[in-house]
């Protein structure tokens, strides 16, 4: 027995041995000329969709500025507040006034309660009790027109708050405390948080551009390594200057200066060519090769290597001048 599990334990090892040492398959690619976009590089600038200012509601004198060059703002938040002391004084008049008639409706009330108990017991004509319900209700009406009249004043004050109109990020601050300003003065400008890609590309390569072309801007723009993907939104029918206009949306754009020029590739026509993943080339002593598979064996195969071609499905994608043909089985090295 003790024979038999010693050889039965070596069988095991032995088999474990021989598993360690197979090697894991290796990832094999299928080489296939396709069709590429003949990329051209363009510079483009970042804009926002559109800059709007803030503006005063009220005029007068800036008291407190709550937001500088380059600060995040949200629709509604508070960027400035305004003060007329045209307004404060007018609010301490209606006070007053309103106190007036609040005794003038206090007396008015006494009256008439005074007159229809006189009435009612027979002392006091009727015609007083209507002559002190008459003047109760003046009295009434006169207090809360004057109400209505503090409210409006009151909503002054608010209109002194001079608020974002959008999300988005300030671009200019066009005041300073204790600068005096009409209605509808423009405080700050405010770019809207959603940006876009201003390209201007020349004109003979117009008829390649279209709406829903895909762009590309190197990841280096983003102090990344991976390149950003975008879609053409809008191509303008006017050339300005032997130029086309056209705006691109590009995800990662939100924490950008609005005016930063960046490089980007545009399609500038369709060429055949061959793409593979960079990682399957390996170099040595300067010389650039790929494991091509054959029956039993790999082989080494020099290549020449062309200029980067990312896509969303390759993101290292790299373009092959020459030593490649359609079917050649490339196994990573």
């Amino acid at each position: 027995m003790r024979i038999r599990d010693m050889i039965t334990a070596g069988a095991c090892a032995a088999l474990l041995l021989g598993a360690a040492a197979t090697p894991a398959a290796a990832a094999t690619l299928t080489v296939a000329e396709q069709k590429v976009s003949d990329e051209k590089a363009v510079f483009a600038t970042v804009e926002s969709i559109s800059v709007v200012p803030a503006r005063s509601r009220i005029g007068g004198t800036v008291i407190a500025l709550k937001v500088r060059e380059g600060d995040s703002v949200a629709r509604g938040q508070e960027i400035a507040t305004i003060g007329d002391d045209k307004l404060t004084l007018q609010m301490n008049s209606l006070d007053a006034q309103m106190q007036a008639l609040l005794a003038q409706a206090s007396q008015a009330q006494i009256d008439f309660d005074r007159t229809s108990g006189l009435v009612e017991r027979g002392t006091l004509a009727r015609t007083k009790l209507d002559e002190a319900r008459t003047t109760l209700n003046v009295a009434e009406n006169n207090l809360r027109a004057k109400t209505a009249e503090r409210a409006v004043v009151q909503q002054q004050f608010k209109e002194g708050q001079v608020l974002a109109p959008d999300d988005g990020r300030v671009l200019k601050k066009m005041v300073a405390v204790g600068s005096v300003v009409l209605q509808g003065d423009t405080i700050v400008t405010v770019a809207q948080q959603h940006y876009k890609l201003r390209l201007r590309v020349p004109e003979r390569h117009a008829r390649f551009l279209k709406q829903g072309d895909r762009v590309r801007v190197d990841g280096a723009e983003f102090g990344d390594h991976t390149a950003k993907f975008g879609t053409i939104d809008l191509v303008y029918p006017l050339i300005e200057d032997g130029r086309v206009v056209a705006d691109a949306s590009v995800e990662g754009l939100g924490q950008y200066f609005v005016g930063d020029r960046l490089r980007v590739w545009v399609s500038g026509g369709e060429r055949p060519a061959f793409v593979i993943p960079s990682r399957y080339i390996k170099t040595e002593f300067g010389i650039d090769y790929v494991q091509l598979g054959e029956p039993g064996k790999t082989v080494a195969v020099p290549v020449q290597r062309g200029r980067d071609h990312p896509t969303p499905d390759m993101p290292d994608g790299l373009e092959i001048l020459s030593g490649l043909r359609n079917g050649d089985r490339l196994v990573q090295p």
